[in-house]
């Protein structure tokens, strides 16, 4: 059977010219799906891609905090040990000589003290064994015998020290994470709707090609907005088509835009915590209706901020 073939006059008023262009109906039918499907083969790849760098963020978080357990774990051992010593100096540095109360001192040190402070005559000149000076290399020129308290004191006034230095390496581990983690933009930045994400797009103002930078969330015009991470307000003013603009410095490289706001509620100088109410939603700017355009950049360089966030949805929680 042959296909249908339609016809589709186009005159000209003025000049009475008459055109005719004729299509077939199985063509047109296959160009108008392919036009309808490729947009939605095209949002799901986006999406897939982010899910999958959502993901790997995840599984990253999930390993620092494990880490982070650890050093809390080891910072709450050394400081018992700390503990431990400071008491037994405090006995041993009020004697003048060994007495027989001496033992019950000595049962308060760790065991590696008590292995290094006690020990025979003859053998007293021994070296220290292969195994206690792999257990802290530091230690490996103590003797196994100690002749009297001066040298007790000074045994335990060098674990002490090494003690504490190791606590102090591990407490600033700890502490450049937990900066780290509190610049860190995570959240969203408002509640509303994702209607643009970073990339390319059309233009939704003169419909020509763009380059998104960040994401458009829509909201009610005076919604708040939140700050993501810990910074330092750097801007706060008018900064043409992004409207009303708030810059947050984070550290570490890190920095967060807000555009088109419609009120301030923060100044230049200011310091704000994750979650802390710094703006509303308006449309100042080059916008189309109320919304807030959201940035993250790092080192200077655009970063997508949906690799931040702990979950992936449409909509913003």
């Amino acid at each position: 059977m042959a296909a249908r073939r339609y016809t589709i006059l186009i005159a000209d008023r003025t000049s009475g010219v008459v055109r005719r262009i004729t299509i077939s109906a199985r063509p047109a039918v296959a160009v108008a799906c392919a036009m309808a499907t490729l947009p939605v083969l095209v949002g799901i790849g986006a999406a897939w891609k982010a899910r999958s760098d959502v993901t790997g963020l995840y599984a990253n978080q999930q390993a620092l905090e494990i880490e982070n357990a650890s050093y809390r774990n080891a910072t709450q051992e050394l400081s018992g040990q700390i503990q431990s010593i400071q008491s037994a100096i405090a006995d041993l540095g009020a004697r003048a000589a060994f007495d027989p109360s001496l033992a019950r001192t000595m049962d308060k040190l760790p065991a590696l003290v008590k292995a290094r402070a006690m020990g025979g005559t003859a053998a007293a000149t021994g070296p220290v064994s292969a195994t206690t000076a792999k257990q802290d290399s530091s230690y490996a020129r103590t003797l196994t015998a100690l002749s009297n308290p001066d040298d007790t004191f000074g045994l335990l006034r060098t674990l002490l020290e090494g003690l504490e230095s190791r606590l102090q390496s591990v407490r600033t581990n700890v502490e450049k994470r937990n900066a780290l983690a509190a610049a860190t933009p995570s959240i969203w930045p408002t509640q509303g709707w994702l209607t643009s994400t970073m990339g390319p797009r059309t233009d939704p103002l003169n419909g020509g090609p763009d380059y998104h930078p960040g994401l458009d969330i829509a909201g009610e015009k005076g919604q708040p907005i939140y700050a993501t991470a810990a910074g330092l307000v750097t801007q706060a003013g008018f900064a043409g088509g992004y409207g009303n603009l708030i810059i947050l410095d984070h550290g570490f490289g890190l920095e967060t835009r807000y555009g088109h706001l419609s009120q301030f509620l923060v100044h230049i100088g200011d310091r704000v915590k994750r979650g802390e109410m710094i703006g509303r939603i308006g449309n100042t700017g080059k916008t189309t209706g109320p919304h807030l355009h959201y940035e993250v950049m790092a080192n200077g360089r655009l970063l997508n901020p949906l690799q931040l966030l702990t979950q992936q949805k449409t909509r913003a929680q």
